[in-house]
């Protein structure tokens, strides 16, 4: 029996408080407002230990997105990608791949290995 696995993975848009079709002006708005509110020179000496180390966490996952969506070639692959991981994958013993999107689950069940003729079975 095979399972169809989704690993899940950061979505840089959600960290930035963005949606895919934000404009790279309204996610360099939405950029610099976050460092300025999470930048580590612009914490106050009273803040606990604990919650310095998480807004520095924060602060570095926030780089991390624009420097992914704050460049057109970049946010292209990285929306390319986003597109894939709604999609359930299960590898075939021929070395082909079993696909089916995150919508189609409720209505497929039978799904068709992408190279050979086997076919596997979606159960719910």
């Amino acid at each position: 029996m095979t399972a169809l696995v989704r690993m899940p993975k950061k979505d840089w848009y959600d960290i930035l408080g963005a949606k895919p079709s934000d404009s790279l002006m309204e996610l360099k708005r939405k950029y610099q407002k976050l460092v300025l509110l999470y930048h580590p020179d612009k914490q106050s000496a009273d803040v606990p230990a604990g919650e310095v180390e998480e807004r520095v966490q924060r602060f570095i996952e926030i780089d991390q997105a624009w420097k992914i969506l704050g460049n057109e070639e970049t946010k292209k692959e990285y929306d390319l990608q986003r597109r894939d991981e709604q999609c359930y994958t299960s590898l075939c013993r021929c070395g082909g791949k079993y696909t089916i999107s995150k919508n189609e689950t409720k209505e497929v069940s039978l799904v068709c290995c992408d190279t050979c003729s086997l076919i596997i079975e979606i159960l719910r």
